[in-house]
């Protein structure tokens, strides 16, 4: 099976203004950038509760902790969140009506949490109607590390926030490109 479609920044801004028209567009673009800028894999996505991502005082936590059942290993991690994402999160939860901590942070058009399989077919689809082919709900964790690596962020570092035991996992995600190639080659 091919790996993932790793985005480059103006493939992401197609799939943004593509969701800022539909009828959930704070939830589809908080659900892209969270894929995007947390590398949490799908089933962590689907998988989140009001409580996982909100403070009692209603702000957006800078760190998600995981438990085990949240997450594809046999352990639990923590997940950091970037200023900018926790600025989106927070204008998707302006739409939220419902603030009970146990119900899912992202849902459905039923207003029911998403299964792992159900948003794994939507990121398939909003993507492939957005115009970008080669795309799943891996493609944001891919590019994310990608763009890390690019940055000069270390392996285990990257490691580290994809929740990988083993770095050799972490290293097959790193897209190698002409421009990664033409950077390094300027620091001869």
């Amino acid at each position: 099976m091919a790996q993932a479609k790793t985005f480059t920044q103006s493939e992401l801004d197609q799939v943004l203004r593509f969701v800022s028209s539909k009828k959930y567009a704070a939830r589809d673009r908080a659900m892209i950038l969270t894929s995007f800028w947390s590398g949490m894999l799908v089933k962590e996505i689907s998988q989140l509760k009001m409580g996982d991502v909100v403070n009692e005082d209603g702000n957006i936590k800078s760190e998600i902790r995981l438990s085990s059942d949240q997450t594809k290993g046999d352990q639990g991690r923590l997940v950091f969140i970037p200023n900018k994402l926790r600025d989106e999160l927070a204008a998707y939860l302006k739409t939220r009506m419902i603030r009970n901590l146990d119900v899912p942070f992202f849902h459905t058009d039923k207003r029911l949490g998403f299964s792992a399989n159900g948003l794994c077919q939507w990121f398939f689809w909003t993507y492939r109607r957005a115009g970008i082919n080669g795309a799943s709900s891996h493609s944001g964790r891919r590019t994310m590390i990608t763009q890390l690596a690019n940055k000069g962020v270390g392996v285990r570092v990257l490691a580290g926030l994809a929740g990988h035991k083993s770095i050799m996992v972490t290293q097959r995600y790193i897209d190698v490109n002409d421009d990664m190639k033409r950077q390094a080659i300027e620091l001869i």
